[in-house]
């Protein structure tokens, strides 16, 4: 097993042929009823101001913005973002490069939303940065919905380390997983290839418990959490597949 990847991965990662191939293999149908779950469970109504962080290539930023919120799209790929800005000709909506750990701490948003399993790039003291920052960003009585596949109650049932691949257009993504017990880290170990081009990187999830997640949203100070399976709203299981956590800042 070989651990050696820097903390900040994902400064580097997400270039375009990753970014590329994420752009293609998710469905589009599937950022909408991510939305319609944060409209129902946050109570969202078009016109309030909504923060997507981090944003990727804007296809939940996009969204919201065509749905009349006054969005906020915040990643640190220079690529999404110049992507993002592309593909929202006519759209109302703010795209910046950016730190997810250095948000706007204004309390002027009604909600956020960290979508796209990105909520464990960081280890736990990082992570508490992050709510922090969050709980800035968000005003008193305001939303946030974090989307997570890599919660241990998640993750951990039934785990094994193993290798996959998938191809999209041109575009191959071989995959080799595996995971640190002694650091509570999944690296998921990448090769992207198009024709001759090919790309190799690694990307680390920090598996956290609920119970870790709940104290860190807690301590930023925020209250009401609630646990489901995923944007249909059912119960959140040991052994689901996806973890949304709602929560509201006190």
């Amino acid at each position: 097993m070989s651990f050696t990847v820097s903390p900040t991965w994902y400064q580097d990662f997400f270039t375009e042929l990753p970014n590329e191939f994420w752009r293609r293999a998710i469905p589009p149908e599937s950022a909408g009823a991510e939305i319609d779950f944060a409209e129902r469970h946050l109570g969202l109504t078009p016109g309030a101001r909504v923060l997507d962080v981090p944003c990727g290539s804007g296809r939940h930023s996009l969204i919201l913005a065509a749905r009349g919120y006054r969005t906020t799209g915040i990643d640190i790929s220079e690529e999404a973002i110049a992507y993002a800005a592309q593909q929202a000709e006519g759209l109302e909506v703010d795209l910046r490069v950016g730190d997810l750990r250095e948000l706007p701490q204004d309390s002027a948003y009604a909600a956020a939303v960290c979508l796209g399993n990105s909520f464990g790039y960081l280890d736990l003291a990082g992570t508490a940065v992050f709510t922090k920052a969050l709980a800035g960003a968000i005003r008193p009585g305001g939303g946030l919905l974090i989307d997570s596949s890599t919660a241990a109650e998640t993750l951990l049932p039934g785990y094994k380390d193993g290798s996959s691949s998938m191809s999209v257009g041109d575009i191959t993504m071989t995959a080799t997983r595996e995971y640190d017990v002694l650091r509570s880290r999944l690296f998921s170990h990448y090769r992207f290839t198009r024709g001759d081009e090919s790309v190799d990187v690694t990307a680390v999830h920090h598996v956290h418990t609920c119970a870790q997640i709940a104290a860190l949203l807690e301590e930023a100070g925020f209250t009401e959490l609630k646990f489901y399976g995923g944007p249909e709203g059912s119960p959140y299981e040991v052994g689901g597949g996806r973890l949304f956590l709602t929560a509201r800042r006190g």
